[in-house]
């Protein structure tokens, strides 16, 4: 609401009253200039408005920048709030393109893999060369969760596809989740658990760099005999979709730091939107198929992930890692990057639809059991600086 006046007082003082206010925040000036009556000529009056219009000219910047600043917060607030229910954003997207495919079946698999590069390089925007220290200031706690990440995770999905005798499909689409680097949730989840946010960081950053190698090979070893594997493709399409955004994203965070500032608190929303609208075409394309089949995934996922979380914190236990490390060690391992694993999928897998939906319901699961995780790991830490105290 803005409000405009203009006076002309008694001891000759002239000027313009404008005041603005949006949501209980207002922002006033006045301009004026002080003329004895002899002063009021009309070269004199006209000097005046030409004076009196420049200053309005920069008061109305100041008033877009007072708008575009609360507009600019309610959009950060907005942010926060999809990114802290990224829960409930994923299973209502979830139910709506199982129930109405049509709202996102329009939309090809192919922008699968475009969305994920986006997910990727806002990921690359938050990350600064100074986020891999903990590699070399503790290597142990690397080692021991990179070791995790690519032993229990792919061991856990063929163990469990022979155990449920899943589909070939279906056990397809289990072992890329389990051959995939760990998630950029987790590092959210991470801190919501009073973990070592560092090296979960850490640790997201060295797993994805070793995925163009390690996913591949995984996926060959463990599924090669059933179905072909095309190792040096599924190479490129992770140095393209993941390597190459998160680099970008890098660099674009260390040359351009203004502007990635301005950016960084509206990320959360963009990645969770952009998770969301993945698992909504893969769903929606594939729901037929998920109806009939959605109990046998929904077992072998929640295996999958719980055992994941329960393992990795058991061998970071084992090898005496602090309380605030295992945390983060046993998010990171059961928290999967299932975006990969489902863009994979569609695009070298494409023979095989129904390989995509473990990982879309991957990603629906794991951001529930994460939010457990993280309460049962934060009350643990806070009984444990209790009892310090």
């Amino acid at each position: 609401m803005s409000e405009r006046k203009i006076a002309v007082q008694n001891d000759g003082k002239i000027g313009v009253f404008w005041h603005t206010q949006n949501r209980g925040k207002s922002l006033s000036m006045v301009f004026y200039a002080h003329l004895q009556q002899s002063e009021l000529s009309q070269p004199t009056i006209v000097a005046m408005i030409i004076t009196i219009w420049r200053d309005l000219r920069v008061f109305v910047t100041l008033q877009t920048i007072f708008e575009t600043t609360t507009m600019k917060n309610k959009l950060i607030q907005l942010s926060t709030w999809i990114a802290a229910h990224i829960t409930f954003v994923v299973v209502l997207v979830t139910a709506v393109a199982l129930f109405l495919p049509s709202s996102f079946a329009w939309i090809d698999t192919s922008a699968i893999t475009p969305m994920l590069g986006v997910v990727m390089f806002g990921m690359g925007l938050t990350l600064r060369p100074s986020d891999f220290r903990p590699v070399l200031q503790h290597p142990k706690d690397i080692l021991v969760g990179e070791l995790a990440q690519f032993l229990i995770m792919p061991s856990l999905a063929w163990l469990l596809c022979k155990l449920l005798s899943l589909p070939e499909e279906l056990a397809l689409g289990v072992i890329l989740v389990g051959c995939c680097p760990g998630g950029t949730a987790s590092n959210v989840i991470c801190y919501l658990a009073k973990g070592d946010v560092a090296l979960s960081v850490a640790m997201t950053g060295v797993s994805t760099l070793l995925a163009p190698i390690m996913t591949p090979a995984l996926v060959w070893l463990l599924a090669g005999e059933s179905v072909e594997v095309d190792v040096t493709g599924m190479f490129l399409s992770i140095v393209q979709v993941v390597i190459v955004p998160i680099v970008l994203g890098v660099a674009a965070n260390h040359y351009f730091q203004r502007t990635t500032r301005r950016i960084v608190p509206l990320l959360p929303m963009i990645s969770t939107l952009s998770i969301a609208f993945i698992i909504g075409i893969i769903v929606a394309h594939n729901a037929t198929s998920i109806l009939t089949c959605s109990l046998i995934v929904a077992v072998a996922v929640i295996l999958h992930n719980v055992f994941g979380l329960v393992l990795g914190y058991g061998l970071s236990a084992i090898t005496g890692s602090e309380p605030s490390k295992r945390s983060a060690i046993a998010i990171e391992v059961g928290m999967q990057n299932s975006g990969l694993a489902t863009s994979l999928a569609a695009t070298h897998f494409a023979l095989f639809p129904m390989a995509a939906v473990p990982g879309a319901m991957f990603s629906v699961w794991h951001n529930f059991s994460g939010s457990i995780a993280a309460q049962i790991f934060r009350r643990q830490s806070e009984n444990q600086h209790n009892v310090i105290l």
